[in-house]
């Protein structure tokens, strides 16, 4: 193996040694929405990428950071998303919304 093939990673994650499928990079253009919100159950960064990959079919939506440690869902859209979409999203991802950070 090479050092790229061999590089530890942290227990309990399934993607990256920070337990992150992503680079945590969360872009803010101008007029943009910010809206955080609690999501229960996230354990590891598979988790992550399956609320971010609901979240980010929303129409508008140009920005999801999920964070399983804190269980924050940073989402960042052009206009407010109706909390009824982004429940629906988060349980169709297998979690459960518990409401606004």
């Amino acid at each position: 193996m090479t050092a790229e093939t061999d590089t530890p990673q942290s227990s309990g994650s399934c993607c990256s040694s920070t337990g992150s499928c992503h680079d945590g990079t969360v872009e803010v253009g101008s007029g943009a929405v910010t809206a955080v919100y609690k999501v229960t159950g996230m354990t590891c960064g598979h988790c992550e990428g399956a609320v971010t990959a609901e979240l980010t079919a929303l129409p508008g939506v140009t920005s999801v950071k999920a964070v399983a440690a804190t269980g924050e869902v940073t989402v960042i859209s052009g206009a407010p998303l109706a909390d009824e979409d982004v429940r629906a999203a988060v349980d169709e991802a297998g979690y459960e919304l518990a409401g606004r950070a």
